[in-house]
């Protein structure tokens, strides 16, 4: 989908760029757990909810926001909003990306000495780390499926043999992308040579 498909006047689009914002913020605001659970809370919002974007282009947009450089919530943010909205969408989407951790960031830094040592905050982020787990987990099945309902078999190698490199064997994981990305690169020129 393109930004122009989401509506025709300068009005529509308006609200496009509003709810774009509204929604990264508010996923930004109340996300933990790290990149890959805001991105997994992005294909909840934008694939399933709004149905903006196809789940296979979101598969495209999570590895570019993956491989690209800087924090992942932020590049997935950014590629989202670029792929509904061109660069203002980008620019909307990162404004709402990082409004809420430079708010938190800085609260917690004006008041470090009093959470640094309580045993409650302590005991709530370690709660946090079994719903994180469970959340990138649930995203990760639900990706996966979805590249198994597609029935490729080269896609599913590729997929499993990143699986193993990075869990069995210790693989950095942006050798892992860059990878993929030369195995994606050449098999799209291999089937563009059978076409022509």
């Amino acid at each position: 989908m393109q930004y122009q498909e989401f509506g025709k006047t300068v009005e529509d689009k308006k609200k496009v760029l509003i709810r774009l914002f509204i929604s990264t913020l508010y996923l930004s605001a109340f996300t933990f757990g790290g990149g890959y659970v805001i991105v997994s809370l992005l294909k909840k919002k934008f694939v399933d909810e709004y149905h903006w974007i196809e789940n296979d282009e979101m598969l495209d947009l999570v590895a570019i926001a993956q491989s690209a450089p800087g924090a992942i919530a932020v590049n997935g943010a950014i590629v989202v909003g670029y792929k509904l909205a061109g660069l203002i969408g980008a620019f909307v989407a990162i404004i709402g990306a990082i409004i809420p951790p430079f708010v938190i960031i800085t609260i917690l830094s004006m008041c470090y000495q009093a959470f640094r040592d309580n045993w409650l905050v302590s005991q709530m982020l370690e709660g946090m780390q079994a719903g994180v787990a469970a959340v990138i987990a649930c995203v990760t099945y639900e990706m996966g499926n979805g590249i198994a309902k597609g029935g490729d078999k080269i896609a599913l190698l590729i997929m499993a043999g990143a699986f193993v490199a990075a869990c069995f064997m210790d693989v950095n994981v942006i050798y892992i992308i860059l990878t993929c990305i030369i195995f994606g690169v050449v098999r799209t020129l291999l089937k563009r040579r059978k076409e022509a």
